[in-house]
């Protein structure tokens, strides 16, 4: 019974591939599974807490029910996330035997976890000024879980399609394509021109950072390989692995540190995402709770409604004539088609004034009253959104002195809506840090054999991690959602072609494939599905 394990160990040991056929042990398997059951148990723990703190009253389990598969349905897109990209950190450190495969695997699950739990929250509301305002403003209708339900299940379905052949695609780029196609679609179904229902100025921001990160990934890693080559001479860090013998131990150490950064990096970038989704679901269903940042401190509260009321006077002096009965109906149509009127600048004064008002009059963000939670969010959402546009459209001409209390208005704003529970990052990082344990094999040997003509090197591995985690962190600072998987891909193929090994080009072609289709695809599967549920709800 053992000749034909060793038989079949005998080419990869030969060649220098890593053994990845190995099966888990069954303790592993109880400790991923209770941790999994500790993770939901934790996140329905943390909803029954806030709602029993917040006096929540339940009349009907219905959207409660609908409450508890979207969080499902967020946290397994993290979950297939994670599966998803997993190879992007630990091909390398795999394929240079720098760490062996399951090891590997949960020691970038771990990094994951520290990377969701650390990271800022930008990203995850750069995703959300994609969405269509009227469904943010109401994402507890029906038409709000149906955009929520039709993008997430739509960036899984296409997640999955892309694993099940082995093919690196972005779940960045497939989470994009959802939020444009469910975008499209609503526009659509209104009357409306389709490119109306999305935020064109963000997804175009967007849309660069993921076409130049991969050219960042290919050009930067070749560069950094050619570097190595000129100060390293030592010509083992510049062929392929012998046997299992690890590399050297400096090169090893730097291998793993890069695979301990782009799994950090993936888990700050990529975990802010479903984040950013579950917040939203949150506000939709139970706005008592999670609509303003309940923890801000009573003095802050006044020092906000002050900001406010010196911002609506300043915009008074610049548009002094009397603003619409409905300034809410003015910024919102202005949100929708970036399209300014003379009622622009009255009515975002109005609508600052009130603003102020009710935060003064309830004396702090805790001491609003359910019924009111939603209403005054809406308010602050469209503000803070109406002068972001106008920043960036240049609207109004306003001096500098107007224009940096506008800036500190939206800050004092963004601060008492965008905010992140810490039982939500602890959600996400648990789905996606055990996402990256399982499912992780058909992608790891996609990047670590089927990019390059050559087995991979110490020092492409190093390159191309370096590269990748340094580009991933850059744009986390700057809340730009870019792809690991296209860094990282991109970043392997650019060292293949520096140390002169070639590419496969079929794999090379199902890559570029797969990153033309993704945006058409997700966009046409979420509009689909957008439309279904809408009729189903």
């Amino acid at each position: 019974m053992a000749t034909p394990s060793l038989t079949a160990a005998s080419p990869a040991q030969d060649t220098g591939k890593p053994q990845l056929e190995s099966k888990p042990r069954v303790l592993t398997a109880v400790i991923f599974f209770a941790m999994l059951a500790m993770g939901l148990l934790f996140t329905a723990y943390s909803l029954m807490h806030d709602m029993h703190d917040f006096g929540t009253v339940v009349t009907t389990w219905t959207p409660f029910l609908l409450l508890g598969v979207a969080l499902l349905i967020a946290l397994g897109f993290e979950f297939v996330n994670g599966f998803h990209d997993t190879a992007n950190a630990v091909a390398t450190v795999i394929y240079t035997h720098s760490l062996p495969p399951h090891f590997a695997v949960v020691w970038s699950g771990c990094f994951n976890f520290l990377g969701v739990l650390l990271s800022s929250g930008a990203v995850a509301f750069g995703i959300i000024a994609l969405l269509p305002v009227e469904l943010i403003l109401q994402v507890g209708s029906s038409a709000g879980f149906a955009m929520i339900f039709a993008l997430l299940i739509a960036a899984i379905l296409w997640n999955l399609g892309t694993w099940w052949l082995g093919l690196p695609a972005s779940s960045s780029h497939t989470l994009i394509g959802s939020i444009i196609g469910v975008g499209v679609a609503n526009a659509l179904m209104h009357g409306r021109d389709g490119t109306s229902g999305v935020d064109w100025s963000q997804a175009i921001k967007i849309g660069y950072a993921l076409l130049v990160s991969p050219l960042v990934g290919f050009f930067c890693a070749a560069l950094l390989l050619l570097a190595l080559r000129l100060l390293v001479k030592n010509r083992a860090l510049y062929k392929a692995p012998k046997g299992k013998a690890p590399p050297p131990w400096w090169i090893r150490g730097l291998l793993i540190l890069t695979c301990t950064g782009v799994s950090f990096a993936h888990g700050s970038n990529d975990g802010q995402k479903g984040m950013g989704l579950i917040m939203l679901i949150l506000v939709g269903t139970l706005p008592m709770a999670y609509a303003l940042n309940r923890t801000m401190p009573a003095d802050q509260a006044l020092q906000f409604a002050a900001v406010a009321e010196v911002t609506q006077q300043a915009l008074v002096r610049s548009a002094p004539q009397p603003a619409p009965a409905d300034p809410r109906q003015t910024l919102s149509e202005y949100v929708r088609s970036k399209q300014a009127t003379p009622e622009l600048i009255p009515s975002l004064a109005a609508l600052a004034g009130d603003i102020g008002t009710e935060v003064k009059g309830y004396g702090s963000l805790a001491k609003v009253p359910a019924e009111a939670m939603g209403n005054v969010r809406n308010d602050m959402y469209l503000s803070s959104e109406t002068i972001r546009l106008m920043d960036k459209d240049k609207v109004g001409n306003f001096d500098a002195d107007t224009q940096g209390k506008l800036q500190l208005f939206k800050q004092q704003i963004d601060g008492a809506t965008r905010f992140i529970p810490l039982w939500v990052k602890i959600a996400v990082a648990i789905a996606l840090g055990l996402g990256t344990m399982v499912g992780w094999k058909r992608i790891v040997v996609t990047v670590g054999e089927k990019i390059g003509k050559s087995h991979l090197t110490y020092a492409q591995g190093a390159s191309a991690e370096m590269v990748a985690m340094l580009t991933i962190g850059a744009a986390d600072m700057y809340g730009l959602p870019v792809s690991t998987t296209h860094v990282l891909s991109s970043g392997v193929a650019g060292t293949m072609v520096a140390n002169g090994g070639g590419l496969q080009m079929r794999t090379i072609r199902n890559l570029v494939m797969a990153w033309v289709l993704t945006l058409p695809a997700a966009i046409l599967l979420s509009g689909s599905l957008y439309w279904l549920f809408t009729k189903l709800f």
